[in-house]
């Protein structure tokens, strides 16, 4: 009867046959507010990320291949894999080198790119976006609505809609800035899985620290 059951889990799984580097629709640009993200996880692991004089504030996330409904991960490939030094030369965007490897090895194995290419992609979908400077000015925690974040983002980049972009909230916490950008980082509308945006009207925000 085991047996039976495991085979049977087994045929109900989602093929990873169908996560193939390279074959995907369209890029997910995701920015975290650095300062949010230490008070929900960073400062319980004592991440580099969250030390006082590190003056992060937008950091990329990641760039993530997306289908127009769901995503792949983790997908096969002979690309050899990022080096130290190359995950390290991500950190002043990224955070931490922990954190571009974890990228590399869940979405960039799935961009068809090599490693150096996808990190130099990412790079350069950062720095299209603007990201507004008036969050850096705050000198104290502060609750605000999800929608004027995005509205922040759309004022600062105005060929960015509404409908390209969504903003997630975690814990009563801002979380991220989503940005939906084509294959090769035009602006284009999220797939309906994409836009989920946070409704809350009292989301908390943190300052720099």
């Amino acid at each position: 009867m085991y047996r039976l059951f495991a085979l049977l889990c087994l045929l109900a799984a989602p093929l990873s046959a169908q996560d193939r580097a390279g074959d995907f629709d369209y890029y997910v640009m995701s920015l975290s507010w650095s300062a949010n993200w230490c008070a929900l996880e960073g400062d319980d692991r004592n991440s580099p990320q969250c030390d006082p004089d590190a003056n992060f504030g937008w950091i990329l996330h990641g760039l993530w291949p997306q289908y127009e409904r769901g995503y792949p991960a983790n997908c096969n490939t002979a690309i050899r894999p990022p080096t130290r030094s190359d995950t390290s030369a991500m950190a002043d965007i990224m955070g931490t080198s922990g954190l571009a490897w974890h990228q590399w090895r869940k979405h960039g194995v799935c961009s068809g790119l090599s490693s150096d290419d996808y990190y130099a992609l990412s790079r350069q979908a950062y720095g299209k976006i603007t990201r507004p400077e008036v969050f850096r000015e705050l000198a104290r925690q502060v609750t605000l609505p999800a929608l004027l974040v995005e509205d922040a983002f759309i004022a600062e980049n105005p060929e960015l809609e509404a409908n390209q972009i969504t903003i997630t909230c975690k814990s009563g916490y801002i979380q991220e800035a989503r940005i939906c950008l084509t294959r090769d980082l035009k602006f284009r509308d999220c797939g309906r899985d994409v836009v989920r945006d946070c409704t809350m009207t009292n989301a908390q925000f943190d300052p720099m620290r």
